[in-house]
Order: C-alpha cells, then structure tokens, then sequence
C-alpha cells in the first residue's frame, strides 16, 4: 500500500469516525476528539466548497454532538441515516428490534464486560472489554437473526451489530456522489475497520482513493498509520488548499 496522495481541490472527501478521526476507546462515550479536528474538518469543508463527509457507524446527533459546533453532511448507521449538504435528512424506517436488544441484553447481563448500544435501526454489542467473548457474541447475534433476512450481522472492530440488509457506507457514500456539491468530484474515503470495505469498493472504480487506516488486510490501495496520521495528513491537505496558487481554483461554500 502506498501513503495517499495529496488532496487536490476537486476532491470529494469522505471520513469515517471512530478509528479514523479518533482513537478507538473503551466505551464509546469515552472517545476524544482533538481540539484542533472540528476547526480543520470546518476549514477542509469550505476549501472543498462542502463536499465534506462524515460517514459512521454511529448515529448523526452523536457524531453532531461530539463535533459540535460543525453540522457536516453525514451518514449514520452505516447510511441508515443520511444527511445531505443542504441539510436534509433521509432516514430508513428502523425494523422490529425487541427480540434482538433483549437476547443482547440478556448476553450483557450474563457476562461482565460486554456493552449493549441501541440505535434507531440497530443493536450493538460491544465487547472490546471482553474480548475473550468474541465467539459467544458472534453465535449468539447470529443465532437471533437466522429466520429474519430483512436482518444482517455485521462485525466490526470488537463489536457485533445487527442492522437492516443491504445497507452499508458504500450505498451511503454513492448517494452522496450524486448530489451536489459531490458530484463530478473524484471522491477519497479513508476509513479503519472491515466495515469501511464497502465505501473503498465504491470509492476506487471510480478513479477515487480509499485510504486504509492501521493495520489489517484491505481492497484499499493506500495506508495511514494511525488518526494521528490521518489528522497530519489532513493539515498538510488544508495548507496546500489554501495556499495562494489553490484559492483561484477552489469552489468555495457560501455560510449562511
């Protein structure tokens, strides 16, 4: 894999959350967020003219709350959530949820260490505290969705979510592709965990660059150590958009 190349102004950029702009935490409240990260994703949104994207397993309001006071588009959920530039929200009707929470709440009771997260359209075991558990999360989730298909298991870094079908980044990331200002860009997603897969599959057939985020086996053609890497990266991208020989050629947001 190589290091990613510069960013260029007609860029469309895509980012994943958790592993990617922030170090991975115990828990998922415990996260920090660099103080200096939501005034560079503000400065990178206007030198992008608002192409801009904040694509996450985590709902929006979370993400709006942890970087506030930024509003960028965003999807969340892995796109069961979807927020355009202008601010639109689209959201999937979530589906029927209960017996999956219950027997996730019932493995969290069982066995100390696990963490249950509900989402609108989600269930989230997390077992990062216990990682010994990975087996016993993963049979059990998938043991109470066999006999419903609109349902699918989806593994991420030390968590097992149950979501609604055929929905992943990659659909989330493609629909931004066709809305402005994102589209005719050549898009760039950079994205930690298996479950960023999908938008690299969108994002390279389309002349785009997917940027693996530490260690692991990707489809993606480039590599960034670390979120301490990506965020160096990312100021190094903000300089040279700005620097005098960009501005000219740079679509820029108009703030309301």
């Amino acid at each position: 894999m190589q290091t990613p190349p510069r960013l260029t102004p007609d860029a469309a950029l895509f980012l994943d959350f958790d592993g990617t702009l922030v170090e991975l935490a115990e828990t998922p409240e415990a996260i920090h967020v660099p103080p200096a990260m939501v005034g560079l994703l503000g400065d990178l949104r206007d030198l992008l003219g608002g192409a801009l994207a904040v694509v996450s397993g985590r709902q929006i309001d979370v993400l709006d709350r942890f970087l506030a006071p930024l509003r960028l588009p965003a999807a969340g959920e892995h796109g069961v959530q979807r927020r355009d530039a202008e601010g639109r929200m689209q959201e999937q009707r979530a589906p029927e949820l209960t017996r999956v929470l219950d027997a996730a709440n019932e493995l969290a009771r069982v066995h100390e260490g696990l963490l249950v997260e509900r989402k609108h359209a989600a269930i989230a075991l997390h077992y990062r505290l216990a990682p010994q558990l990975e087996a016993v999360c993963r049979d059990a989730m998938a043991r109470i969705i066999f006999d419903q298909p609109q349902l699918e298991l989806m593994h991420g870094k030390f968590v097992f979510e149950v979501k609604p079908a055929g929905i992943h980044k990659g659909v989330a990331i493609a629909a931004f592709m066709e809305e402005a200002p994102f589209a005719g860009r050549t898009p760039v997603f950079a994205g930690d965990d298996t479950t960023d897969e999908n938008g690299f599959a969108v994002v390279q057939p389309r002349g785009g660059i997917a940027i693996k985020v530490g260690s692991g086996p990707s489809q993606a053609l480039h590599r960034l150590d670390s979120p301490r890497a990506v965020f160096e990266w990312l100021v190094a991208a903000r300089d040279l958009l700005a620097a005098p020989n960009n501005k000219n050629d740079t679509p820029r947001r108009t703030e309301e």
